[in-house]
């Protein structure tokens, strides 16, 4: 990102200060921008991408006036103010296999769904409203003219905007897209992630472990969400505590990558050094934030490429990821802006909390005895415990001002499947 794109604040020294979750999402808001760059995807290609230009209807739809049930097609005009009238049945009208010629006034066809309207009928009465008797249809006047039609362009109309720029193609716009003809379409090209690991204490799984070290569970978690939201991902592996590698390893993220992700090494001990190599390397917008698990968030630019340094406790890397470094990167792929709906709930248990900082505790939502949502503690809440994330399906978010919660209260979750994209 140019220099010029900042705000003053990304300009800020990273400090003892902590920023407050809502001001951190406003400097992410401000120091990120959609990729450049488009390609062009087959349709089925297209699922879970995101449009870079709007998609104009190339047809009506329907393309004609068709059949909105079975039944018989008429001229309104045959429908008796009173009592019945026989019609003389002329034939008939399937989809794909149109009733040949125009309807003249007093006949009438029997008419499938979906099937063309034949040229002087404007009516359909469904056929549990008409008698068949031989040739002829017995009708009656409880139908109103036009009515069971569906008119062309009623649902589409050719040249209009049915798709706008930033939209995911989910499983109806891809039926939306084929109902159209429309084969391929333009997509944004995906956002380039490239995270790794530090720490001497951590191993890759298939390596033996020694005494003090502990295997790298963050980078699985990591591709597990970058995955969900569509990145493509550069998994640069576990790198030293050295300050030559974790230099050399930043760089390089930096220059393949849109947005580098780093977990560990980001606090005040002797061997965090990445916070060492950022303010060297790049500009720091926040280096701490008011939350809890997380607080040593780092969010920074090197040259045109994001930076997350994450804190390396398991359940911290995945709270500061969902909540901060994926509306980052939801932002960089051109998605159109979008409402993260929560829900209030009654509380089931007990959570604590100290006035102060952001507190995103995780919990099970369910439902009582009575029917209604509630939710839960899922078991030891430490930034470390990444079984309070398997184990549970949401999460309680208590703001700065909050304090200890007790049952019965009304609290706002965020369940964990609204964070799947």
């Amino acid at each position: 990102m140019n220099d010029e794109n900042r705000t003053s604040d990304c300009c800020m020294d990273a400090s003892d200060a902590s920023v407050s979750a809502l001001d951190a999402l406003r400097l992410i808001r401000e120091n990120t921008r959609p990729v450049t760059g488009t390609e062009a995807a087959p349709l089925r290609s297209a699922l879970g991408r995101i449009l870079a230009a709007p998609i104009t209807s190339p047809i009506d739809v329907p393309a004609y006036r068709n059949s909105a049930m079975d039944g018989y097609a008429i001229h309104g005009k045959d429908i008796p103010r009173e009592g019945q009238c026989r019609l003389p049945v002329a034939g008939s009208a399937f989809a794909g296999k149109p009733y040949p010629g125009s309807l003249e006034q007093g006949q009438c066809i029997r008419i499938m769904t979906g099937a063309k309207m034949p040229a002087g009928a404007d009516t359909v009465i469904m056929q549990e409203w008409v008698e068949r008797q031989g040739n002829e249809a017995l009708i009656d006047n409880r139908t109103k003219p036009g009515a069971n039609v569906r008119q062309a362009g009623e649902d589409i109309q050719s040249g209009s905007v049915i798709l706008e720029a930033g939209s995911e193609i989910g499983p109806a716009q891809l039926g939306l897209l084929a109902s159209l003809g429309i084969a391929e379409v333009q997509v944004r090209r995906r956002v380039r992630v490239a995270f790794f690991s530090s720490g001497d204490e951590i191993r890759s799984i298939g390596q033996p472990l020694e005494e003090g070290q502990i295997y790298d569970s963050n980078r699985y978690t990591l591709y597990g969400m970058l995955r969900e939201i569509g990145a493509e991902v550069i998994d640069m592996g576990v790198i030293p505590d050295r300050v030559e590698a974790i230099e050399g390893a930043i760089r390089e993220a930096a220059n393949e990558a849109d947005l580098v992700l780093t977990s560990g090494g980001i606090s005040v001990g002797e061997a965090d050094f990445i916070a060492e190599a950022i303010h060297k390397l790049g500009r720091v917008h926040f280096a701490k934030v008011a939350i809890k698990p997380g607080r040593p968030l780092t969010f920074a630019h090197i040259d045109d490429a994001c930076f997350f340094g994450l804190p390396g406790n398991p359940v911290a890397v995945m709270i500061t990821f969902l909540q901060f470094a994926r509306p980052a990167i939801l932002r960089m792929q051109g998605r159109r802006p979008r409402l993260e709906p929560t829900l209030k709930v009654k509380a089931g248990s007990a959570f604590r909390k100290l006035p102060g900082r952001t507190e995103y505790q995780r919990g099970i939502l369910s439902l009582d005895n009575n029917g209604e949502l509630v939710v839960n503690s899922s078991g030891r809440q430490g930034s470390g415990v990444l079984s309070s994330m398997s184990n549970g399906n949401c999460f309680i978010l208590l703001d700065d001002t909050s304090e200890s919660i007790r049952p019965g209260e009304w609290v706002e979750v965020q369940p964990f499947e609204l964070l799947r994209r």
